[in-house]
């Protein structure tokens, strides 16, 4: 089911059927429906509640039927990290993109000005750090000027200026420079280790916000991990303040269980992703060899946890998966949970929705 079309078509031809009547091939991703519109609805609620907007990022399933569902709920925009995956979200009928980065690329910055000269609905927002990323916006913007977030890091963090001062002298440049448009701050807190550090650095983007001479400035941060000390923190900030958080829409039973916020606040996420794949061959005692492998499952934020006691994965290969077990045998099918969903579903193309009792009630197609 990599293949687009082959895949979909597998998958349409399959609705209204369990995943284990042998008409689909495993290993095999699957998305539980209810756990996926449960937490769609569950973080667009905590967004209105604690008056913030919601611009989810999209990097985590780049698929137009998730984003559908995004926007229904009354999802702010779409956020994006790269031209590709702004036309693709584009594609998908987005009205507002945030792309979270610094936006270089020629190719990308020609299209972005001639979708805004053509669309005078289509809001594009980019961040930008420095006076040389200006210039690179400036110099490919058509008649309708490019609107710039700058963002603010911290020390040992990606990208960003590492000072107020610093940022500032930015603000300053992108309002001198023909072509750019001010629209607020942006900032990420997602490589913080702790609460304190994050209210630390949630107070300097409220400093740096109110040095901006706009109405209603933009404050834009990433809220997949903290989003609850975001809430409190820049409660009364007279800016409007935009999560971009992405991993929550399908959660996950390793990286982000762990760190939800929703373990310290009232609310759940729920895991929403599943692969299943049979047992290959048993060659030594307690030893199983399943077919799965990096291939089909994520790995970099922790290994798939298996959904059956008494199984242990060791380590994953390109095609496999090896677990320590007794009992298992060539032929069984095991189910397993993942972690970090922003690197599961780059992996496939087309994936079966089920319902609680794994019947196929429809399809999740990915464009990346």
């Amino acid at each position: 089911m990599r293949n687009r079309e082959e895949g979909g078509d597998v998958v349409r031809e399959a609705i209204g059927r369990s995943i284990f009547d042998g008409g689909l091939p495993f290993p095999m991703m699957v998305v539980h429906r209810e756990a996926l519109e449960h937490n769609i609805a569950t973080m667009a609620a905590f967004a209105r509640d604690h008056g913030l907007e919601l611009a989810p990022h999209a990097k985590t399933h780049m698929s137009p039927e998730i984003a559908a569902l995004q926007r229904e709920a009354g999802a702010w925009g779409l956020t994006v990290a790269t031209t590709r995956q702004a036309m693709a979200a584009r594609s998908f009928g987005a009205a507002r993109i945030v792309v979270a980065n610094q936006f270089v690329d020629p190719a990308g910055l020609t299209w972005a000005a001639a979708e805004l000269a053509r669309d005078p609905g289509f809001d594009l927002l980019s961040f930008a750090d420095s006076a040389a990323g200006v210039d690179i916006l400036a110099k490919h913007a058509g008649p309708r000027p490019f609107r710039v977030l700058v963002e603010l890091g911290h020390h040992g963090g990606r990208a960003g200026c590492r000072s107020l001062e610093e940022l500032l002298e930015v603000v300053r440049y992108v309002q001198e420079s023909p072509g750019v448009e001010l629209a607020g701050i942006a900032g990420y807190e997602g490589g913080l280790s702790g609460a304190d550090e994050v209210r630390a650095y949630l107070r300097r983007l409220q400093d740096a916000g109110e040095h901006l001479r706009l109405r209603q400035p933009i404050l834009t941060v990433g809220g997949s991990q903290w989003f609850d000390v975001i809430g409190r923190e820049l409660a009364a900030t007279k800016a409007t303040v935009v999560l971009r958080s992405g991993a929550y829409v399908t959660h996950d039973d390793g990286y982000y269980r762990e760190r939800t916020p929703f373990n310290r606040v009232e609310g759940e996420l729920r895991p929403a992703l599943e692969v299943w794949a049979h047992v290959l061959s048993t060659p030594e005692p307690g030893l199983a060899v399943v077919g799965m492998g990096k291939r089909d499952a994520p790995y970099d934020e922790g290994l798939p946890v298996p959904k059956r006691g008494g199984v242990t994965v060791m380590r994953m290969q390109d095609q496999h998966t090896m677990v320590q077990a007794e009992g298992l045998r060539p032929g069984d099918l095991l189910a397993f949970g993942i972690s970090h969903p922003c690197t599961a579903f780059d992996k496939w193309r087309a994936l079966p929705v089920v319902d609680r009792d794994y019947r196929i009630v429809g399809e999740i197609t990915t464009l990346f």
